[in-house]
């Protein structure tokens, strides 16, 4: 007994000499910690360990940092040695509770190690840590020991909750450890980035509801580390966000975060407080989400939320959002199917990727699914609510509004549904097709309704009725878009203009009745359109005139009809082949359309001017040219047989080659033998 006594003081003696030596041993040890070879590594970590324990423990500062250099070491033995000194620390030091909140990241660290034998001795050790813990502070925890020992309510599936002495000491050291994670996240090296981000949700499981009094800071360091370039950290720290929806109430995180969404601090990255929002309420429990569904669609909805950055990540990002509410929530979207059919809808109205406006697409259709709906039922549940919300603003919009565009995606993907809203419609429509409204703006959405009217029966005309509105439409946006002014700008307004008015004029939504009460203004702006500098507005000019003569050509007066043809003539010789082409075409529909009221006798200067142009146009140097004047003088030449026959003979010995010539006269002496047997 005496002898153990002896030792014990002898150790006590030795205690104190080595106390006084200690000091001295930690700079050489620190100097050669970083030696090329990893044997002589570990074993100068070992004997840190020991020099630290029997030291005075002052010593700890200056080796802490050397240490957790050591975790990022190639060696796993090195990283090993470093976890089981810390360990060793945690467990053995004198004044570890000075030290545990500058020791616990280190050990936690090593929790997510990327080799199994170190993350099971990290866990091992912690465990007993922990147990340790709760034994010295058995009185102080008492009382907590039963509420603290039951899981709470939506604890993460698959993970093995840490015991109360572990949580205890991470809860009472958190909020000293969150300004060192904060610094560290945002170091220059990406291996500290990662584990940083990698420690972050290992306390998070630890804080657990205790996360809310530190969410501020912590939301300020996830919006930070979200827009690191480096994948792994965005994903580490996504973890720790959804870490914040399962263990914070969600009045208490979104009093803060929706704040954030409608005002990001950082101009770069907007889109960070959205982006871990999603995280957040991914992690979050239905049923407690629920009761806040309305308050976080309506501020997606808000303008300065959904239609403020155009990003592609920003809108990824909101897409998440809605995505997210959509899954958790499912059949309870329904009372907020209006606002994120909006959200969506501008997603796809201002995506420049293809990717994402699919996507976009594709939660549209599942907002229509969860409700038991098609996507045109979807819509028409809330096409009237959404023309409101476009008509509100209307007065405003320019090129660069994105209700244009949300209407041009809510137009398009209703089809037929639109069909039943023309009341609410043809006001929007006439608004923004206003002569003096913005030009690029006028020319986007004539260009969206020459589609539409193109397929008027699956669209506009699905229910009949856009006949009781087209004249409206014709008289008071189409013509005055058609009115010549001076610019490239307001020319190509008018070429977009007569795309629409043929659409109109194809896709039968226009009865002939209707179109007869305003030819007399119609016609001369179409005319005029002959004239254009653009190919494109000419040859709309030929086609839409060929389109209302087929219409109303035989019930147009003579005075009408002898207004049309000298503007095709004319085009006869223009610059394109396919102007001259679609003009000739027209002319011939003229000549089909005149009827027995079309007196030949009292009308011969204006037959004779035409077959004098069209005779020329026989001997014209394009041979596929001469065919289609030949036919078209054939099929017209029953108007006037004797005077197209003055004309033909007269010139025939004048043209390069008779051939056409001679086979036009042949057709017009067999119709008179015809007639003559008749």
């Amino acid at each position: 007994m005496a002898a153990a006594g002896d030792q014990h003081a002898a150790s006590e003696v030795l205690r104190e000499h080595f106390h006084m030596q200690a000091e001295s041993l930690v700079k050489p040890l620190m100097q050669t910690i970083t030696h090329q070879h990893s044997r002589v590594r570990v074993s100068v970590i070992e004997a840190t360990g020991a020099v630290v324990q029997h030291g005075s423990g002052k010593n700890v500062d200056d080796v802490l940092s050397h240490l957790a250099q050591r975790l990022f070491d190639d060696s796993p033995q090195v990283r090993k040695a470093v976890t089981a000194v810390v360990g060793d620390w945690l467990l053995n030091m004198r004044d570890r509770y000075s030290y545990f909140h500058k020791l616990i990241p280190l050990l936690l660290s090593s929790i997510s190690d990327e080799i199994p034998e170190i993350r099971l001795l990290a866990a091992d050790l912690w465990r007993q840590v922990g147990l340790q813990w709760e034994k010295e502070n058995e009185d102080d925890i008492k009382d907590k020991m039963d509420f603290l020992l039951c899981p709470p309510p939506h604890y993460p599936p698959g993970v093995e909750r840490p015991g109360l002495g572990c949580r205890e000491l991470v809860v009472r050291n958190l909020g000293r450890l969150i300004p060192a994670i904060a610094h560290d996240v945002t170091d220059w090296l990406v291996p500290t980035r990662v584990q940083t981000s990698q420690l972050l949700s290992v306390l998070l499981l630890h804080a657990e509801d205790h996360t809310t009094q530190h969410l501020q800071p912590l939301l300020a360091m996830l919006y930070r580390a979200c827009s690191d370039t480096e994948r792994d950290v965005v994903n580490n720290c996504l973890a720790a966000a959804k870490l914040i929806g399962t263990f914070v109430p969600p009045p208490v995180f979104l009093k803060l975060m929706l704040e954030h969404v409608t005002a990001p601090s950082s101009p770069s990255h907007p889109w960070t407080p959205l982006m871990v929002l999603a995280a957040v309420l991914g992690g979050g429990s239905k049923p407690l989400l629920k009761p806040h569904l309305q308050q976080v669609a309506d501020t997606l909805v808000q303008p300065e939320v959904c239609q403020e950055y155009q990003q592609v990540m920003y809108l990824e990002q909101l897409l998440a959002c809605v995505d997210v509410l959509l899954r958790q929530c499912e059949s309870d979207c329904g009372s907020n199917s209006l606002q994120l059919l909006q959200v969506l809808v501008t997603i796809q109205s201002l995506s420049t990727a293809p990717q994402l406006s699919a996507k976009a697409l594709e939660s549209v259709h599942f907002l229509s699914r969860v409700q038991g709906l098609d996507l045109l039922e979807l819509y028409r549940q809330h096409m009237g609510q959404l023309l409101d919300w476009l008509s509100a603003s209307v007065n405003t919009w320019s090129s660069y509004s994105p209700q244009r565009l949300q209407l041009h995606i809510i137009l398009m993907q209703s089809g037929p549904v639109i069909g039943e809203f023309l009341n609410q419609l043809m006001p929007l429509l006439h608004t923004c097709l206003q002569p003096n409204r913005d030009t690029e703006m006028r020319m986007s959405v004539f260009t969206m309704l020459a589609k539409l009217l193109l397929d008027a029966k699956n669209t506009l005309d699905s229910q009949g009725h856009f006949c009781d509105e087209s004249e409206k439409f014709l008289s008071d946006v189409l013509l005055p878009n058609l009115v010549w002014h001076a610019g490239r700008t307001a020319a190509a307004v008018r070429t977009s203009a007569l795309s629409c008015l043929l659409a109109l004029l194809h896709g039968g939504a226009v009865t002939p009745g209707q179109l007869l009460c305003l030819e007399e203004k119609l016609s001369p702006l179409v005319l005029s359109a002959l004239e254009e500098d653009s190919q494109t507005s000419r040859l709309l000019a030929c086609r839409s005139l060929s389109a209302t003569l087929q219409l109303i050509g035989t019930s147009l007066h003579h005075e009408a009809l002898n207004k049309i043809y000298p503007g095709l003539l004319k085009r006869l010789d223009d610059s394109s082949e396919e102007v001259r082409s679609v003009a000739l075409q027209a002319v011939g529909l003229w000549l089909s359309s005149l009827t027995t009221d079309y007196s030949p006798e009292l009308c011969a200067p204006h037959l004779q001017l035409l077959f004098q142009q069209l005779l020329l146009h026989l001997d014209d140097p394009d041979s596929s040219m001469q065919d289609q004047v030949l036919e078209v003088l054939k099929e017209g030449s029953s108007v006037h047989p004797s005077l197209l026959q003055r004309e033909a003979e007269a010139v025939r010995d004048k043209q390069r080659s008779p051939l056409h010539c001679d086979l036009l006269l042949q057709h017009i002496s067999s119709l008179r033998t015809e007639t003559s047997h008749h």
